[in-house]
């Protein structure tokens, strides 16, 4: 095997390229590869791959990763095993080009040492090839950034050994071109252009060599206010005197200028908010880590979200341990997320004055500052509060050196590279805390008064302080306004950040701050989040909302994260990662997008990410067994999801379903407020057949099928309206509500005359004959089937001619042809048979079965209805599954062992309930009533039958209830109640000879061994 990091991440197994999935697979591999042959802890891992926003099971999570990386090196999947407490990649130095790299490096300098030039400019050579581009590329996070820099420096220094080493042997002439690249790119590098200057010498061009230390000199006085170094002002005078050797040192520096110092005692501190509320456990460690002593500063930083309360919340704690400091307290705030940040230099001037320095003598270079400012502090207790820091970059001048001195530092991003600090994530309040916070504010204990709306208004804030705090203040300045009224008023989306706004505090300028930080990308992600009215999605969406590759999407989402904008969570026991955009944010990201983005920009985005949805809802249909409703066919393919990233996602497709479904329901609302009905309705039949239908989503079902109805009628798209009406026909008959259904499958068929979509009609025609069965419309249902079935073998539908096939052999065994019946059930469990379709195949046994036992061949029957029972279980279907086992105790009942399935019964009719199934239920009712007849127990049976007679009538299926009916007047004459069995019998035969059914031929009193009807 052979690992490469320096460049793009890949692995290689006997020669060949394996893929290694996204950026955070890509991550841990690189972390691994890099610690090549030693253990890489779990904690060191998950700091790699999600840094400071892990999932909640990471164990789960990284285990995911490694399992996916090992399937990936087959053979090799050794090469990467678990050990101990973390993961260890078995490779040997020379299968990782980073350790190949390194060990040339070595030889190298040995050699440069020993004085042998030409082995040392070779070993640098060899180091140097390896490399194949920027390091860690697809890698992510602090990690990677961190560690893609130090390698980068390993590779500048290499470079310059073997150009010292080339330069000795004289090769100056051949190194300009190189030498040239390299100085552009690292314009601040001294000792590159060093050694240019020396190349160019060596070639005879003096004056090139004295214009490249000119452009220097300007580039670092510019970049820095930095005079060149020693080195690079040696090599400028060797050159002006064509001389190899180095010119001396200077004498000495020049007197240092005296700092006078007049001791203040510095007490900067804003003041402390009164009604300051909540963060118990927050303040509580902070001050323990403030006051506390020890061998180092003692540094805190707060991070947390726009409004999250983290200025107040450092100044509430500075106050507390202000008295552990008598030196003095010094304060700025650093602009960290406004357009003109502070500049270190500038504060450090302010904290000079403030101890004491006089104007003149405050130094004129910020190194300078920062060591007189060292000194001043280095034996006093001060207390240093940096509000708002936009990154460590900004504070590291600003941290004093002496350990009697501590440092509470506030801002929007994690400061992970501040090393020593104690880290404290700021998150929105608790309900409790938040409701506190709001009473005290308002004043009077108005909430109190009005605790719901109190609790509306909290929730409506999302907890976040400011926002509560501006509440509040609003209530409070109107102490005539009803608490509900706000409420209301927070409940318009669209006015919400307007509501919370007063005098200078506003949730909406809290977050434009962080926004106008962002790029245009982030932005513009953030923007359509917003306009897609997302709350909690995976980062894959990012991509097709902006149009760019998965892994350049998943760093826009952790810039986001990274700015506080996003937060990070977890969706399920795999540790798939999700992110959440709080209610005010999605509020200011909507606003944003109204005024940046236009009409087109918002339907082409909204119509990628719902294409790269449908394909991954088609996909994990595929995968899950039970789908009921309409076709499953290839899923449409997407550029923003490649294989890797699918099967990521996709890993439990049951999970990911409840992970997305309630962002799938508001996705398919928001794209047909947009009128895009085509993507709208495709969408939304596919959520049907893949989940709805499965788990008997009602709701979610309605919700989607109504809101891409409208709007397809909207628009006038015929094709897309019949397609939606068949959806809402055959959720009406999933909930038994058959009048409804007929009615919509028969305005589907009127929309379909009006389109080209011969294969929806002949689908929509199916459906209806199957409702027209239930109703006990048998003859209705024969007339659209045979219909149907000529339009769908002109199609060349075998699939769908199967299925009408399967309705033809249930209507012929209704009407009592148990000939044609079986005959026609036979061929469709062929057909079924040969698509490998195995739940088609075991309702196709359950029908045989049935047919058969009305037939009277009841050990076939039980054979056929068993393996049905044997094949839907094993799918976990369980609604079909009752079905099935229902079919087998009505044999097993006619055998005469009926007691052998009555626990059995029992289950099924609670999955029937359990999954709103009335159908279901009137029909186990009405099977252990047959069950408790059999066995003697007239007045039990009674109970059951009538229960079942209730449903019947409550669905609205005559013919059904009539063969209730039929067993309810054996059981009648077995409670010797002769009358009511003769009115039952009458009324279910009236109802027989109605509807064409088969038992309208029976006789009255069964059979010996058929205590009851075979139905």
């Amino acid at each position: 095997m052979e690992f490469r990091v320096l460049g793009p991440i890949e692995a290689y197994v006997d020669g060949a390229a394996v893929p290694v999935g996204g950026p955070k697979p890509r991550t841990l591999l690189a972390l691994l590869a890099v610690h090549a042959g030693r253990v890489v802890s779990q904690d060191q891992l998950v700091d790699a791959v999600w840094g400071e926003e892990p999932p909640e099971q990471t164990r789960a999570a990284v285990y995911t990763y490694v399992s996916t990386l090992r399937r990936a090196f087959a053979e090799e999947a050794d090469v990467l095993s678990r050990n101990g407490g973390g993961y260890l990649l078995a490779a040997e130095l020379d299968q990782v080009d980073l350790h190949v790299f390194t060990t040339e490096v070595v030889a190298g300098r040995k050699a440069l040492a020993d004085g042998d030039l030409e082995e040392a400019a070779a070993r640098f050579t060899a180091a140097l090839s390896v490399w194949r581009g920027p390091a860690l590329g697809g890698a992510q996070g602090r990690w990677a950034e961190g560690e893609r820099s130090r390698l980068e420096e390993l590779r500048l220094a290499a470079l310059e050994d073997r150009v010292d080493a080339d330069l000795a042997i004289g090769r100056g002439a051949a190194l300009v071109p190189e030498l040239s690249a390299a100085v552009a790119a690292h314009p601040l590098r001294e000792r590159l252009r060093s050694q240019l200057m020396l190349a160019l010498h060596q070639s005879g061009r003096q004056a090139e060599a004295l214009a490249c230390y000119r452009e220097g000199r300007q580039v670092l006085l510019d970049e820095l206010g930095l005079e060149p170094g020693q080195a690079l002002r040696s090599t400028h005078d060797r050159v002006l005197r064509s001389d190899a050797e180095p010119t001396p040192p200077p004498a000495s520096p020049p007197d240092a200028v005296e700092v006078v110092v007049v001791p203040q005692r510095p007490s900067q501190l804003p003041f402390d908010i009164a009604d300051f509320t909540g963060r118990l456990d927050e303040v509580t460690r902070l001050s323990e880590h403030l006051s506390s002593t020890g061998s180092a500063v003692r540094l805190c930083a707060i991070s947390g979200k726009p409004g999250a309360g983290k200025s107040t919340l450092a100044m509430h704690v500075a106050h507390a341990v202000r008295g552990h400091f008598p030196d003095g307290q010094l304060y700025a705030t650093l602009r960290g997320v406004q357009a003109v940040r502070a500049d270190p230099a500038e504060v450090l001037a302010g904290f000079l004055r403030a101890l004491g320095v006089a104007d003149s003598a405050v130094p004129a270079e910020l190194d300078e500052r920062a060591q007189l400012y060292r000194t001043l502090l280095a034996d006093r207790r001060v207390l240093v509060v940096l509000d708002d820091a936009a990154d460590e970059r900004q504070i590291r001048q600003l941290l004093p050196g002496s350990p009697s001195c501590a440092v509470l530092v506030t801002s929007r991003e994690r400061l992970g590279a501040l090393g020593g600090a104690a880290q404290f994530g700021l998150d929105v309040l608790d309900d409790a805390e938040a409701f506190e916070l709001l009473d005290r504010v308002i004043g009077g204990g108005r909430a109190s008064t009005e605790p719901e709306a109190a609790q509306d208004i909290v929730r409506l804030c999302g907890r976040l302080p400011l926002a509560v705090r501006i509440a509040g203040a609003r209530l409070a300045a109107r102490p005539q306004w009803k608490l509900a009224r706000l409420a209301d008023r927070l409940r318009v989306q669209r006015r919400v950040l307007q509501e919370l706004t007063l005098g200078d505090l506003e949730v909406r300028g809290s977050l434009a701050l962080s926004y106008g930080g962002l790029a245009e990308r982030e932005r513009a992600a953030l923007r359509r989040l917003g306009l897609l009215d997302v709350s909690t999605f995976g980062g894959w969406l990012v991509a097709p909302l902006i149009d760019c590759s998965p892994d350049e999407g998943e760093e826009v989402v952790e810039r986001l994260v990274d700015a506080q904008l996003l937060d990070v969570v977890t969706s399920d026991d795999s540790g798939a990662l999700r992110y959440h955009v709080h209610d005010l944010t999605r509020a200011f990201a909507r606003e944003r997008g109204d005024a940046e983005e236009s009409g087109a920009e918002v339907r082409a985005a909204c119509t990628r990410a719902a294409e790269a949805w449908l394909t991954l809802v088609e996909t994990a249909g595929q995968r899950m067994p039970h789908a009921q409703f309409g076709e499953r066919g290839v899923p449409s393919p997407s550029p923003y999801l490649d294989a890797d990233l699918a099967d990521e996602l996709l890993a439990d497709p049951e999970a990911w379903f409840d992970a997305e479904q309630s962002d799938l329901v508001g996705v398919v609302e928001r794209i047909s407020e947009l009128d895009l009905t085509d993507i709208a309705t495709r969408l939304a039949a596919a959520l049907c057949s893949s989940r709805f239908s499965v788990r008997n989503l009602f709701g979610q079902w309605w919700r989607t099928h109504s809101a891409a109805l409208d709007a397809a009628r909207r628009v006038g798209d015929r094709t897309g309206e019949a397609r939606l009406l068949s959806g809402l026909g055959w959720l009406r008959y999933e909930q038994d509500r058959f009048d409804e259904s007929s009615g919509y499958f028969e305005q589907a068929l009127e929309a379909y005359a009006h389109t080209a979509d011969a294969r929806g009609q002949a689908l929509a025609r199916l459906a209806l004959s199957t409702v027209r069965r239930e109703r006990g419309e048998l003859t209705k249902a024969h007339e659209s089937l045979s219909l149907a079935l000529l339009e769908l073998r002109e199609l060349d539908e075998p699939h769908a001619v199967a299925q009408a096939e399967h309705e033809l052999g249930r209507v012929l065994t209704e009407r009592g042809d148990l000939d044609g019946a079986l005959e026609t059930c036979e061929r469709t469990l062929a057909a079924y048979r040969s698509f490998d379709d195995r739940r088609g195949t075991a309702i196709a046994l359950r029908s045989v079965g049935i047919a058969l036992r009305a037939a009277g061949r009841l050990d076939e029957a039980a054979q056929r209805c068993e393996a049905a029972v044997d094949v839907l279980r094993g799918l976990g279907d369980r609604l079909m599954s009752a079905y099935a086992v229902q079919a087998l105790a009505k044999v097993r009942i006619r055998q005469g062992r009926g007691d052998a399935v009555r626990s059995d019964l029992l289950e099924c009719l609670a999955t029937c309930n359990d999954m709103q199934d009335g159908f279901g239920q009137a029909l186990l009712l009405r099977t252990l009533g047959e069950l408790e007849q059999a066995a003697g127990r007239p007045e039990v049976a009674h109970r059951y039958l009538e229960r079942s007679l209730q449903w019947w009538d409550a669905l609205g299926l005559p013919v059904w209830r009539a063969r209730t009916l039929r067993d309810l007047s054996s059981v009648l004459v077995a409670l010797d109640d002769r009358s009511a069995a003769d009115r039952a019998w009458t009324e279910a035969l009236s109802i027989f000879e109605r509807h064409g059914s088969r038992e309208a031929r029976e006789p009255r009193e069964p059979r010996p061994q058929d205590v009851l009807n075979p139905a």
